[in-house]
């Protein structure tokens, strides 16, 4: 254990980890819980800035659990997810004498437990949204810039559609790891986790679209085409340079066609974690098997994928609507 190392250093070097191991966005949501955890040990007169790592017990868990009480349940789940993994950090690094059995029994116990929600999202406007891109390709378009842009967004969304691609994914992928002839890829998914992803017809085509407006940069940048960015940034800061967009432009590209196809008042609505909702569902209406669509959306747990069951039990509906809808 170190004496001269504080609670924020420590912190410090776990957000430090969490960035390597782990996701932007669990990275991000991990920086929250743990900011939230140093407000709770200001208000309990222990400055994250003066105070050894040594001193810190298991009792701070119990005040933040108190004070995540005017959150949702969920986000509380998260943020002691994060919480948790700080402790077992400490204790693995020995920079603290953590009981992480009672630890684990302190979050177990006095945490609260979310309700199942079934996943919302509005499937007739994501449709609406699909066709209004397709059209992309009979449309003319001012300059390169805004063909490239549009070309791009079309080839985004259809892929977050028929893939179920979370969006870091679909940022993260090169030319290269497409199978052009076989329409499949290899990912590193969520938990550094090996994924086959599959490719419809119509994705692979708007890729290539795609792809083919972007012949002249691609070719002009001096790179081996396998190891360029699927997606690359089509603005000034880029200028002619092939470089990978990022998940907060990935969330743009959404948000952005929502508001011009849809309509602002739409704006929020639909995320790119709402394409794969969609894709998990309409896998479901079509095949009606459960292990397979758990395997496409590549759900660790069935459970989750049974969510999504309620939505797509169309007999359940026609059943329904027999009963109740008689003239």
């Amino acid at each position: 254990m170190s004496d001269d190392l504080t609670i924020s250093d420590a912190i410090k070097r776990y957000l430090n980890m969490v960035k390597l191991a782990r996701s932007e966005n669990t990275a991000r949501t991990y920086a929250n819980a743990l900011q939230f955890f140093t407000q709770v040990l200001e208000v309990r007169n222990h400055s994250p800035e003066k105070t050894p790592i040594s001193e810190l017990t298991e009792e701070a868990v119990s005040w933040t659990i108190s004070a995540l009480n005017v959150y949702a349940p969920t986000t509380e789940q998260l943020y002691l997810a994060a919480l948790r993994g700080f402790y077992e950090f400490l204790a693995a690094e020995r920079l603290a004498a953590i009981n992480l059995p009672h630890l684990r029994l302190l979050v177990k116990q006095r945490g609260r437990r979310s309700g199942q929600r079934l996943p919302q999202f509005p499937r007739e406007d994501i449709e609406q949204l699909l066709a209004s891109v397709e059209s992309y390709a009979q449309k003319t378009f001012e300059n390169e810039k805004e063909y490239l842009r549009a070309m791009r967004e079309r080839a985004f969304l259809i892929l977050l559609a028929d893939t179920g691609l979370r969006v870091h994914e679909a940022c993260g992928l090169r030319r290269g790891d497409i199978d052009w002839n076989e329409g499949r890829a290899i990912i590193i998914g969520k938990g550094d986790k090996q994924a086959v992803v599959r490719f419809s017809s119509r994705s692979l085509k708007a890729l290539k679209d795609y792809l083919a407006a972007r012949q002249k940069l691609d070719g002009a940048s001096g790179r081996p085409l396998a190891s360029l960015p699927l997606f690359a940034r089509h603005d000034k800061g880029a200028g002619n340079k092939i470089k990978p967009i990022t998940t907060a432009t990935g969330r743009n590209i959404v948000k952005d066609a929502v508001a011009r196809i849809l309509g602002e008042d739409a704006v929020g609505s639909i995320t790119p974690h709402s394409f794969r909702h969609y894709f998990v569902t309409t896998v479901l209406r079509a095949s009606g098997n459960l292990k397979m669509a758990q395997e496409l959306a590549r759900h660790s747990n069935i459970a989750v994928t049974q969510r999504y069951a309620h939505l797509s039990d169309d007999e359940l509906d026609r059943g329904y609507y027999e009963i109740f809808e008689k003239e």
